[in-house]
């Protein structure tokens, strides 16, 4: 090999390890998109106020009132993760960046906040117990939803940027909706059989929370009154079930494992297809210094960890704690001042498309 051909080569090779690299770069930009829409919530044409806000009640004045700041609190408080963040009882949506508040949406009193996802074109899907809703950064309301009345809607799931999956919880029987937000269509509309043998569902509010479409188009449903997780096909033919006490949510991760949230027994536990515990983590686990009081979800990151919400019963206690797969905390925020109760949380700087099922679940 003479030397013109040996520095063609090296030539070559560097010109692949550059455009490998920009290809790695580009990759890396594209996996956070919910992140980089931040820029959007702090335009000049995002209103103070949008045109169908109300302030939320109550005021975090009088929360901070009634909460001492523990010492020594390990992470970085609200600077860990740029994250959107939502919970019962304090009825105001917030987006954070380099720990601080960079935008809020408020929706007034009454229960309550439940789910909420910040997509890849910067607007925001949430439910809210009477209604699910979709607005854009400067506030405007690009799609509503009413629950029927004495009916509750806990869930909402988007499934790519046209169209979304919620759930009706309501008597005789809850509801799958599959709603084309763009035209308005219906596209799926079916009421749901109980799993219990008896036939019968819980009550309207206890029926279900946390209903999930996979990556395999399957639907996960948290039958939280009557204590059991099914896993049902495309034509609502039951797959899988597990059976624990008061399941608030579940997740279908990537590995094929399901991560479940047992509000009553307050742990989260993730299980094989077989119904085998391979990770567990209860509250009472955490130092006795940290005053944690219930969890409703958590989200697994691509790390491994695990991220608690605490809605903080009567506004007491840290709102979020991370943990690693081997247990060790590494993050506890407890910051009345900027954050009402935690019931969801989306971390942004972990990667994943939001409005893919399944993408976002490590």
């Amino acid at each position: 090999m003479n030397r013109l051909t040996i520095l063609v080569l090296v030539v070559l090779a560097g010109g692949l390890a550059v455009h490998r690299q920009t290809a790695i770069a580009g990759e890396t930009a594209a996996a956070t998109p919910a992140l980089d829409c931040l820029s959007k919530f702090t335009a000049a044409d995002v209103p103070a106020t949008g045109p169908s806000e109300i302030p939320a009640e109550p005021s975090l004045e009088q929360l901070v009132k009634t909460n001492t700041v523990p010492a020594n609190l390990p992470g970085k408080g609200l600077a860990q993760h740029p994250m959107l963040y939502i919970g019962e009882g304090y009825n105001a949506m917030l987006l954070v960046n380099n720990g601080k508040v960079i935008w809020t949406y408020s929706t007034g009193k009454g229960w309550e906040f439940d789910d909420i996802w910040l997509l890849s074109n910067g607007n925001i899907l949430f439910s809210r117990m009477q209604y699910a809703e979709e607005i854009t950064p400067q506030k405007k309301v690009v799609w509503h939803f009413d629950a029927p009345k004495g009916a509750e809607i806990h869930t909402v799931q988007p499934l790519g940027l046209d169209k979304v999956v919620f759930m009706i919880n309501t008597l005789p029987k809850p509801k799958v909706m599959v709603v084309n937000i763009r035209t308005g269509a219906t596209e799926i509309e079916h009421e749901m059989d109980s799993p219990n043998p008896d036939g019968k569902h819980s009550g309207v509010h206890g029926q279900t929370r946390r209903m999930r479409v996979t990556a395999s188009g399957t639907y996960l449903i948290p039958w939280l009154g009557l204590g059991k997780v099914v896993e049902y096909d495309k034509d609502f033919k039951e797959l899988w079930s597990y059976a624990i006490p008061s399941p608030w949510a579940a997740i279908r991760l990537h590995s094929g494992n399901t991560l479940i949230t047992d509000e009553k027994d307050k742990l989260a536990r993730e299980v094989n297809p077989k119904g085998e515990t391979v990770w567990e983590f209860k509250l009472s686990e955490l130092p006795p210094e940290i005053p944690f009081i219930d969890s409703q979800t958590c989200v697994r990151l691509a790390n491994g960890n695990t991220i608690f919400c605490s809605r903080g019963s009567g506004g007491k206690g840290c709102q979020l704690v991370e943990i690693t797969p081997d247990k060790k905390l590494v993050w506890a925020l407890h910051d009345w001042k900027n954050l009402g109760p935690a019931t969801a949380v989306q971390i942004l700087d972990d990667p994943g498309i939001p409005e893919k099922p399944g993408d976002l679940q490590r």
